[in-house]
């Protein structure tokens, strides 16, 4: 319904106000999963841990943001890229170890300690694992190791 506004100057207009319904967004319960799903990285042959806290980025928002804003990363924890062949740690405030993967989760490469505003890549990788630096050689990866990626119920029956 028209309003009769009288300014100060003794002219009057007609203003129109409409009401607009606020459109509301649907949920987006399909992507929560993947930004808080956690796997444990293994290798079958040792049985032993590689990542007891691998946070998978199969997303294109997750792969871009990576470790970027975090102060650092602990040691039980890693970022599992796929698919991926490369990486940089550009605006990074940590050096990371960086595990190269074919399709077959076989370990292609392994870079230490790649510090901050470097890139890294390996022709024929197909995912990259992301490690606090100093963690592959610690925990004994090695190239032509087969890792293995479950779920954490799954980790803890085994």
């Amino acid at each position: 319904m028209p309003q009769r506004v009288t300014p100060a100057y003794g002219i009057k207009v007609q203003l129109q106000t409409r009401t607009f319904a606020r459109r509301r967004r649907p949920a987006r319960a399909a992507s929560l999963p993947a930004v808080t799903r956690t796997r444990v990285i293994s290798d079958p042959a040792t049985g032993a841990a590689v990542c007891e806290r691998c946070v998978v980025a199969d997303r294109p928002l997750l792969r871009m943001r990576g470790l970027l804003g975090r102060r650092d990363l602990h040691a039980d924890e890693g970022l599992l890229l796929r698919p991926a062949s490369s990486i940089h740690t550009h605006f990074m405030r940590f050096p990371i170890d960086v595990v190269f993967l074919d399709r077959e989760c076989r370990v292609v490469d392994v870079r230490s300690a790649v510090r901050p505003w470097r890139m890294a890549r390996k022709r024929g990788a197909k995912a990259v694992l992301e490690l606090r630096a100093g963690e592959a050689r610690r925990r004994g990866v090695e190239v032509g190791a087969v890792l293995r990626l479950a779920d954490v119920a799954e980790a803890r029956d085994a």
